[in-house]
């Protein structure tokens, strides 16, 4: 057991009804697991959260995606097209203090599980849905996953080299963006919620969530009166250099150093050549202030890249750092996953499944010193009886008769 890792209490006693799949919706609700709400996911009985691929009569081989998102919380599977089993489910809502959905447009109101008819069980509850476009947006209908929300969002149109076509980028700002932005808010609506007892409606489209995180391309934009250009490796801002990608030996496909001077520390342009023994370049003409340098980019990227090549990238990242310049080697996941360094401080963290272990990161932010400790996903109704138990004292023979009716 990591000894940088505990059992977070910050919302112990809050209870979180999960209607959520898979990640925009499984990133918030495991966020507020790992903080110590007891979320219960509400599942298929037949597959179960889409993020788990599990396919009818076949085993489960690919169980990793889904212990990402729903590490610590506890699965009920129950049928809710069933009369006895939406009933269930609605008691479970007049108990809960949180409930998330993220399923395509219409379909909780479908249900009878929206809005209106949950106040009306539980006018305290936090009502929390995350969709792919807002209320009003003319693509309000539309279905949209994390490149989906990336793309209409803007993200794209800033990533990738200036001459060639638009890339997405690898993180999934689009999912696990948006949900932390709803995690947060929910945060805030408990709070607000002790003062007044009043219960919220929240609601985050995916396409507007990636406008809060393009706020520097927006900013980039209102500066030069024309839309956030893609530049490559470069600061989307193209105010200051250097300020990018520089390839490092053995010049592999990761072997690369991201170099930055910032605007608002000159010195950082002065550390940075007495430390390549080219200090004659400090003052010179070309590249003595920051706008010189950037009309120079060029010649700067040559000179830097020219001393990066004799360094491998984590040489470099020790080197630059080292003398107060801004500086990160390209770790690729492997390399990050081997540093034990994480697992050591608790930030990535082995999993002990029934499956088999399973290493990965866990909630990053320490609280007095300790992350969060994992818990395993759960199997696909693993927690029905207990759940049942503990939130409406259904017992064990209610339970089996329940299975043999087919609603869990």
């Amino acid at each position: 057991m990591n000894e940088n890792a505990r059992d977070f209490n910050c919302l112990a006693g809050v209870r979180v009804v999960d209607f959520t799949q898979f990640e925009a919706g499984t990133s918030c609700t495991e966020a507020l697991a790992w903080l110590g709400a007891d979320v219960v996911k509400i599942e298929n009985p037949k597959t179960g959260d889409p993020g788990r691929r599990l396919r009818p009569g076949k085993p489960d081989d690919d169980p990793w995606y889904f212990h990402m998102f729903n590490a610590n919380k506890r699965s009920l599977a129950i049928n809710l097209k069933s009369p006895r089993g939406l009933e269930i489910v609605k008691e479970l809502l007049k108990k809960a203090d949180v409930t998330v959905e993220n399923m395509a447009p219409g379909t909780i109101d479908r249900l009878g599980l929206g809005y209106d008819e949950v106040k009306k069980l539980n006018p305290g509850i936090i009502f929390c849905q995350i969709q792919g476009f807002g209320s009003g947006s003319k693509y309000e209908t539309g279905l949209a996953f994390d490149m989906i929300a990336q793309a209409a969002g803007g993200m794209i149109s800033v990533t990738g080299e200036p001459d060639r076509p638009p890339v997405k980028p690898g993180p999934s700002f689009g999912d696990t963006g948006t949900g932390m932005l709803m995690a947060v808010t929910i945060l805030g609506a408990l709070l607000e919620r002790q003062r007044t007892g009043q219960g919220r409606r929240l609601q985050v489209a995916m396409q507007d969530a990636m406008l809060h995180y393009m706020r520097t391309s927006f900013a980039t934009q209102a500066r030069t009166g024309k839309a956030a250009q893609r530049r490559g490796g470069k600061s989307v801002a193209g105010t200051n250099s250097p300020s990018g990608l520089y390839q490092c030996k053995p010049l592999g496909s990761n072997d690369w150093i991201y170099i930055t001077t910032s605007r608002g520390n000159p010195e950082h342009w002065g550390r940075l050549m007495k430390l390549i023994g080219r200090e004659e370049l400090i003052d010179d003409p070309r590249f003595a202030t920051g706008a010189a340098r950037v009309e120079h980019e060029a010649e700067v990227d040559a000179i830097i890249t020219e001393w990066t090549r004799r360094h491998t990238k984590e040489e470099a990242m020790t080197l630059i750092s080292g003398v107060g310049v801004p500086a990160g080697a390209v770790f690729d996941t492997m390399e990050l996953q081997n540093d034990p360094t994480f697992e050591k401080r608790g930030i990535m963290q082995v999993m002990e499944h029934s499956k088999g272990p399973f290493k990965m990161p866990t909630w990053p932010v320490r609280v007095d010193g300790t992350t969060a400790r994992i818990k395993p996903s759960p199997l696909l109704g693993e927690h029905g009886a207990e759940v049942l138990s503990t939130w409406l004292g259904i017992g064990e023979a209610e339970v089996a008769t329940l299975k043999s009716e087919g609603v869990l």
